[in-house]
């Protein structure tokens, strides 16, 4: 399978819908259907158990869309890189980031980034943590921008910048005078947190258990300005990144944020990439740039690769 092949299968595994998936791909559903059976004519078994109209991927069509997705990856990859080595000025970078950077660090990075080099383009995703990461791991995106750090094998990282954390809670809470406030302290309050699987949870349940407490947990969300609006309407508190440029407590009010006092309480934002996969130039020179900008924005030191 190669080329619109691997687009048609990949097309109908992901969808489950024969008529729908042949409307995207703009060919008729009795085609797609004959395509279908064909390619389990020729493996020898059936790919999709059939509902009615709907079809489901079973444990042979699961195994053989792992190994399509990837064989997709990697002719995307060699026809990158054969658009590299005709033109050097043009590519194409696929960025992944979550969703509190899209504001503010992912416009800013681009937008400097295309000043000297105008010809690259960008394929931008957003999503939580795991999901982001997912995309580096498959081969989905080229780099990613993260926090926390990934503990994922086979992931390259540059920290660009620290963040620090505060407490966000009511206007007329009884910790809004506070200077600072740690943990500790907040074993009986009411969090309102990302789900699991995002950058900001995760680092709220790490905090939590070297302050050796238990949040209880009143809401979760999937956006760090829903969690603010929340904390404003006097629902619970919140752990909030500070010093971004439109910072998710910045545009409500009703909101105070207190700095935390713990040990650690900042969040370290980086670039990752996958260790295995060869960086387009496009990719590599997006990835040096981020570098150069980390170091004159903070003068954070990291070593240069060879």
């Amino acid at each position: 399978m190669l080329g619109d092949d691997l687009l048609w299968f990949t097309t109908l595994a992901e969808l489950e819908r024969v008529g729908a998936a042949a409307e995207r791909l703009h060919i008729a559903q009795p085609t797609l259907s004959r395509m279908l059976a064909r390619l389990e004519r020729r493996l020898g078994v059936e790919l999709f158990d059939r509902h009615g109209k709907r079809i489901v991927l079973n444990e042979f069509g699961r195994t053989y869309y792992e190994h399509a997705r990837r064989a997709q990856s990697e002719l995307d990859a060699a026809a990158q890189a054969v658009a590299d080595l005709a033109d050097p000025a043009k590519g194409v970078v696929r960025l992944s980031f979550q969703h509190s950077f899209g504001s503010w660090l992912i416009p800013q990075l681009i937008g400097g980034f295309r000043r000297g080099s105008s010809r690259i383009s960008f394929t931008l995703w957003q999503g939580a943590f795991d999901a982001v990461i997912d995309q580096v791991v498959d081969g989905t995106a080229d780099l990613a921008i993260v926090s926390p750090r990934p503990s994922v094998p086979g992931i390259g990282w540059r920290k660009l910048l620290a963040q620090p954390l505060a407490l966000a809670v009511p206007a007329e809470h009884r910790l809004a005078t506070r200077r600072q406030i740690r943990l500790a302290e907040l074993g009986d309050a009411e969090f309102i947190t990302m789900h699991p699987g995002f950058g900001m949870r995760r680092i709220l349940d790490e905090l939590c258990a070297a302050a050796n407490i238990r949040p209880r947990i009143a809401f979760e969300s999937s956006d760090l300005l829903t969690a603010a609006g929340l904390v404003a309407a006097g629902l619970g508190v919140a752990l909030l990144p500070l010093e971004d440029p439109t910072p998710a407590a910045g545009s409500l009010s009703g909101i105070v944020t207190v700095p935390l006092a713990d040990a650690a309480a900042a969040r370290d934002v980086g670039l990752i990439w996958s260790a295995t996969a060869p960086p387009s130039d496009a990719v590599r020179r997006f990835r040096d740039f981020t570098e150069d900008w980390a170091r004159r924005r903070g003068g954070i030191q990291m070593p240069r690769r060879p």
